[in-house]
């Protein structure tokens, strides 16, 4: 059996991102960039005010009760036009654009005003509250790489450096083919050995959150004429993803229907748990991955497997998932030789430190107890008893 790492390592290898297209900047949230973006103006396009106060001259301010003569205003959006002279002062707000012959600002509240004449006894040297132009960002600097995927902060640079079109790589499109004669949609009626289909339900929310758009397939029956029609429903999809086939001979009848259909077979079996019946081959050039049936082992062989998978054909170069660093809250056993992704509770101690519990119970069919996990605590295989407070490694459930 391969390990977790070299079985996501075959399935990453040769991914190409998919190819790139312009989206408006509101629609853009959640894409990764498929090239560099370069400011297009200079941030601020001025030098402006960092505060509500006063434009003066810094020669200008001794400290000993200094007035000066106002001349003008500056809200923002209406700059004055004039320049300040030795001995004046323009009156100016947050955001407006210090006028010229003024290189500092006084505080409002540092000083007083009697019809045209301001008093303060602020020293400032010139630059005080003052944000010069391009401070941020200048005129044609990379401020985005390519490959970053786009959160709110990137989409509000871009927007700042005046861009309201990206180019992003195009959503993968993934088919979903969920297994199984016992499968009904939730809401249908269930005769008896019929379950949920939570599983499609569940990748389909996992592959929409890593940000590419599942297409969810009829589920195929155990019939071979069923898996086999898989190579038409597929067509024009980046990926596919088959869930099921609990037992040995069920998960023989999906490889034997995903051989006649050209998928060239890479490895079946991995040393973890849960998840052991990881399944990944290629028809031509789309990845095939089949996940586990047990819910529990489908969502994290998902979340090991699938999601890093989908980031690069997004044109991600750091695809995960993110290994973290926590306290173990209680004992654990010894692992066999298969690699262990325990669900666990996150808390804070006293101290402040993160201290991830595993749940007692950690069956691969249990989904209260993941959805009631922040958190996957890794054990590698083999790996001797730990105890209460040792330290662990986690893959984050809880964040995004």
């Amino acid at each position: 059996m391969l390990s977790v790492s070299e079985a996501r390592e075959r399935i990453l290898q040769g991914l190409r991102a998919t190819a790139p297209e312009i989206v408006s900047l509101s629609c853009a949230s959640g894409r990764v960039s498929a090239s560099p973006v370069f400011a297009r103006l200079d941030n601020p396009p001025a030098d402006i005010s960092a505060m509500d106060g006063y434009a003066v001259r810094a020669a200008d301010l001794s400290g000993d009760g200094v007035q000066l003569r106002l001349i003008g205003e500056s809200p923002a959006g209406h700059p004055f036009g004039g320049t300040v002279g030795a001995g004046e002062c323009v009156r100016i707000y947050t955001g407006s654009i210090v006028p010229a012959g003024a290189d500092a600002i006084v505080l409002q509240e540092n000083a007083s005003r009697h019809d045209d004449i301001m008093t303060t006894t602020q020293v400032a040297q010139a630059g005080l509250y003052v944000r010069r132009r391009g401070q941020d960002f200048a005129h044609g600097r990379e401020i985005i790489p390519s490959g970053r995927r786009l959160d709110a902060r990137a989409i509000g640079l871009a927007a700042a450096a005046n861009h309201p079109w990206l180019s992003v790589y195009r959503r993968p499109r993934v088919a979903i083919v969920a297994t199984g004669d016992e499968l009904v949609l939730p809401g249908e009626p269930m005769g008896p050995g019929m379950i949920a289909n939570s599983n499609t339900l569940m990748l389909e929310a996992l592959i929409r959150a890593a940000g590419a758009e599942p297409v969810m397939m009829p589920v195929a029956r155990d019939r071979m004429e069923d898996l086999i029609a898989l190579s038409r429903m597929v067509e024009g999809m980046d990926m596919l993803v088959t869930i099921g086939g609990a037992s040995v001979g069920r998960y023989d009848l999906v490889q034997e229907a995903l051989k006649r259909i050209g998928v060239e077979m890479d490895f079946w079996k991995i040393a973890m748990r849960p998840g052991k019946p990881l399944m990944h081959g290629r028809l031509g050039a789309m990845p095939v991955i089949g996940l586990p049936g047990n819910p529990v082992a489908a969502f994290v062989c998902g979340t090991l497997f699938v999601a890093p998978a989908l980031r690069r054909l997004m044109g991600q170069d750091a695809v995960g998932p993110e290994i973290g660093m926590a306290i173990l809250g209680a004992d654990v056993e010894a692992n066999d030789q298969r690699e262990s992704y325990l669900r666990a509770r996150l808390r804070h101690d006293a101290a402040g430190r993160l201290i991830a519990l595993p749940f007692p119970q950690q069956d691969s069919a249990m989904l209260q107890v993941l959805c009631d996990s922040q958190a996957l605590v890794i054990r590698d295989a083999k790996a001797a008893p730990a105890r209460k407070g040792d330290a662990c490694r986690i893959i984050r459930l809880d964040i995004p």
